[in-house]
């Protein structure tokens, strides 16, 4: 797919200075570069077929794990993105299991299910901890509304608490 706006570049087009490539032209060669390439564009009904064969080129090619690991992190970034329809179990399919676990991707996923599963048994333990002061506070002689503004709560949240008591 070519630009239709090229006549500012025209001249340096025409010139022997720039090679045009395309990419369904390169579909024989062998490079990693192309293949990532070539996953980007591909259609979604090839895209996991070219990821997978792709996955063990890698692994075999370049035995030094940081580099592999790289590789497979974008990989992994490019079908997620390509892909969202995707479940993570078919990607985890892809990759074995410690694979998938040791990527970037995965870890800051993991990483921020567990941020936010920190927030909420937070904010669940802070609404427990308001709802359990309501029958103190309405000993003390505040009103439901007094409750409410004091702990941040809906009246209709104070009037809840005080019929399950």
């Amino acid at each position: 797919m070519e630009s239709v706006e090229t006549a500012r570049y025209g001249e340096l087009i025409n010139s022997s200075r720039i090679l045009r490539f395309y990419l369904e032209e390169l579909r024989e060669v062998e490079s990693q570069g192309i293949s990532m390439l070539q996953l980007i564009i591909a259609p979604t009904a090839r895209a996991i077929e070219q990821g997978k064969q792709l996955i063990p080129r890698i692994r075999q090619e370049f035995p030094k794990f940081k580099q592999q690991q790289e590789l497979l992190e974008l990989i992994e970034t490019i079908l997620v993105y390509k892909l969202p329809q995707v479940s993570r179990k078919e990607i985890e399919a892809m990759f074995s299991l410690s694979d998938l676990k040791q990527t970037k991707v995965y870890q800051e996923a993991l990483e921020e299910g567990r941020e936010e599963g920190r927030e909420e048994g937070r904010e669940e333990g802070e609404l427990a901890a308001k709802l359990a002061s309501i029958p103190r506070l309405l000993a003390l002689g505040l009103n439901f509304e007094q409750i409410a503004q004091a702990l941040e709560l809906d009246i209709e949240q104070v009037r809840q608490a005080t019929q399950r008591e």
